[in-house]
């Protein structure tokens, strides 16, 4: 029998999917090594990577006037990665609506004029605050906002316009929806982290 987990995190993988990692695990497509293995400059693992990015741009969308990264460290670096790279006039706002949101608002403010330009924190991260371009100031770099929210249940419905550049941490709900990503300046997804038991 297998167990199918709901939390929050990684998801349920179709069997045959699995059989497939299970079988190129030894041995990947042929070159007598796993992928884990290889170097990343090799012919095979620069392939791999390309469909990646051509298949990524395929299910959302992605005009060629975007590009598709792969970064290390996770959506967490991205908290201080997306100041210190967009940060031009020195300002930005940034909508708290729960734990990671508070947490990238936080990070942000070591880099420039950060504000609060609307959080939920007031129930809790119970809601999602009404937001328009009147929300937020004239002249900042850009808008930072968390789209989904695990840990409270909440998320956006429709995305606030701005004139700024809209900025998404996606982590929790990339690739689950169709989105218009012309609507956004940055989108930025951590991917599943395993962490080692301590002791």
């Amino acid at each position: 029998m297998r167990v199918y987990n709901f939390s929050p995190g990684p998801s349920v993988l179709p069997e045959e999917v699995l059989k497939k990692i299970q079988q190129q695990m030894l041995d990947y497509e042929g070159t007598g090594i796993s992928i884990t293995e290889m170097s990343h400059r090799s012919k095979t693992f620069e392939a791999v990577c390309d469909e990646t990015v051509n298949l990524f741009k395929e299910l959302m969308k992605i005009p060629d006037t975007y590009d598709v990264l792969f970064l290390q460290g996770g959506a967490s670096l991205q908290f201080e990665a997306v100041p210190l790279n967009l940060l031009v006039k020195g300002k930005a706002d940034y909508v708290v609506t729960g734990n990671f949101a508070e947490k990238a608002y936080k990070e942000a403010k070591k880099y420039g004029d950060i504000v609060c330009a609307a959080s939920s924190a007031d129930k809790n991260f119970t809601y999602i605050p009404g937001l328009d371009e009147k929300s937020f100031r004239p002249d900042i770099d850009y808008v930072h906002i968390t789209s989904n929210n695990t840990i409270f249940g909440t998320k956006y419905s429709k995305f606030p316009k701005t004139k700024a550049p809209l900025v998404c941490d996606m982590s929790s709900n990339i690739l689950s929806e169709v989105m218009d990503i012309n609507d956004f300046g940055l989108i930025y997804a951590g991917a599943q982290k395993i962490s080692r038991p301590q002791g």
